[in-house]
């Protein structure tokens, strides 16, 4: 059975057993603020899938994956102030901001440890029609790492709680990923390529394409995940269901004997923390957790719906 990612499983590197020195480039997320060190882990992840499902061998999924988890390493450079503005950024602040590309690129190719990882920062916002930054090079120039962290960049950072971020659904996010690989007419690049680039958006579609593909994987192993909990909600609800019959019994019967064989059955039946006062409030908790979960479900199948009807 092939092996599942989680997008957002910090552990999931570790089925390729990494070597002490990998270990080591990924420790340099301790030095970020929570924000931005949780967002590298999720785009790390969300690449690390990619690459599988793009069919991209070990080796190189392991590479773009650490890649991906430095991609916004040059954010240290930045200052708080900007970096954790709650409000919209000037432009003079996002010419800052922008500089972490260049400046996670510096740093990298310092360290010699660092340095073959050095795409992630660089090429994480460079589009493949030459509208990115920081060098406004065309999708012919942007190695394919860079172009698979972009999408799963945008991806995260538009589902992702974040404090300069409004959260949007799912569907929506990859609809608007989805519009970025369209062919647009970039205003910044030279005359002589823009035949060439018109046609191009600014997101590679293949790999918006996977994440889709990606994407409903997970929501079909979540909706799995729902149903095995709904049967331990039903083995709850019948055996609290069978508490409430013997005590029904317990209450009809004049005899002593009677009343004490459903009492005991009662207490057999009994989990912690449930007694004949409390298990009805339990019972009906466990009833209302059902009805919740199967809106869920139908709430993610409808999801699933959604999502095959777009095309990339």
């Amino acid at each position: 059975m092939k092996e599942e990612f989680d997008f957002y499983n910090k552990t999931s590197l570790k089925s390729y057993n990494l070597t002490e020195t990998m270990r080591y480039q990924l420790d340099m997320l301790d030095r970020l603020d929570g924000f931005t060190r949780t967002h590298s882990e999720n785009v790390a992840s969300i690449s690390c899938r990619l690459c599988e499902n793009l069919n991209l061998n070990k080796e190189f999924t392991v590479y773009c994956t650490i890649c991906a988890y430095l991609h916004d390493i040059g954010k240290l450079f930045i200052p708080s102030n900007i970096l954790q503005k709650p409000g919209t950024l000037t432009d003079e602040e996002y010419d800052v901001v922008k500089k972490h590309t260049t400046l996670g690129h510096k740093m990298c190719m310092s360290d010699v440890k660092l340095r073959p990882y050095a795409a992630g920062p660089l090429y994480h916002h460079e589009s493949l029609n030459g509208t990115g930054y920081p060098r406004g090079i065309t999708k012919k120039d942007i190695p394919i790492e860079g172009q698979i962290i972009r999408v799963a960049d945008e991806f995260d950072a538009i589902v992702s709680k974040r404090q300069y971020k409004t959260h949007i659904g799912v569907t929506d996010t990859l609809k608007l990923l989805i519009e970025e690989t369209l062919p647009t007419i970039p205003k910044s690049i030279a005359l002589k390529s823009l035949e060439e680039n018109t046609k191009l958006g600014k997101l590679n579609a293949k790999v918006v394409k996977a994440l889709c593909k990606i994407v409903i994987e997970d929501t079909e192993y979540e909706i799995g995940c729902i149903f095995d909990y709904l049967k331990y909600l039903k083995e709850q609800i019948d055996r609290l269901e069978q508490i409430h019959q013997y005590n029904l019994r317990m209450e009809q019967t004049k005899s002593k004997e009677r009343k004490e064989y459903f009492r005991a059955g009662m207490e057999v039946l009994f989990k912690q923390g449930e007694d004949a006062k409390n298990y009805k409030y339990v019972l009906e908790e466990y009833r209302t957790a059902t009805l919740k979960r199967k809106e869920v479900i139908n709430s993610l199948l409808d999801e699933i719906k959604q999502i095959k009807k777009l095309r990339v």
